[in-house]
């Protein structure tokens, strides 16, 4: 059978949102229960169908009259999520938060508005910082390269630039290897070569 026709949109308790979403309501009473937002206004309107006969109204008050029992409707369309106090206050917190969010993204609009010179500052720090620390990993790979190349010529039994009581050669092994943690026993690191 069609449904019946009420309001704007042809459905009871059925209403269109500036998003183009349709959300459906009930009246319980004094209470007005909102039953969720919905693509279209057909699924609103099988919601409101749902909660008229958990709610025990007359077919009279329906969209559709093709659901003759309250398993039919349950099936039809899923029992409204109620909004606890829990819930309400959650969104509450998180509307603040957003509130604050918006306002310090105001605030430093305004700030880089009135102060280009410290945006200037900013950025020349962080191009500075970012161009010294390319710089340490490069000298870190170019020692490390050293390094491995020393090893190469003492494991083909030649000799290395590096006496095994050299301070260089600490350096370097702790900069370029994994090791970070010196030996807790006291050794110089000469059984390493």
């Amino acid at each position: 059978m069609p449904p019946r026709r009420r309001g704007s949109l042809g459905y009871r308790g059925v209403r269109e949102r500036p998003n183009g979403w349709y959300s459906a309501e009930i009246r319980a009473g004094d209470v007005r229960l909102g039953l969720r937002s919905f693509r279209s206004a057909h699924e609103a309107a099988r919601a409101y169908d749902a909660a008229a006969w958990r709610l025990e109204r007359p077919r009279s008050q329906m969209n559709f009259w093709d659901v003759f029992t309250r398993e039919q409707a349950q099936r039809v369309a899923p029992p409204p999520r109620l909004i606890t106090d829990m819930d309400r206050t959650d969104h509450a917190r998180r509307q603040r938060r957003l509130l604050i969010a918006e306002e310090d993204e105001r605030a430093m609009a305004e700030w880089r508005r009135r102060h280009p010179e410290d945006v200037a500052d900013e950025r020349a720090y962080w191009a500075e910082r970012t161009a010294r620390r390319r710089a340490e990993r490069a000298d870190r790979r170019r020692r490390k390269a050293l390094a491995n190349a020393q090893c190469d010529v003492v494991e083909a039994g030649g000799r290395s630039i590096f006496t095994s009581d050299d301070e260089r050669w600490d350096d370097i092994w702790l900069d370029t290897s994994g090791n970070t943690d010196e030996d807790d026993d006291g050794d110089d690191g000469s059984d390493l070569e």
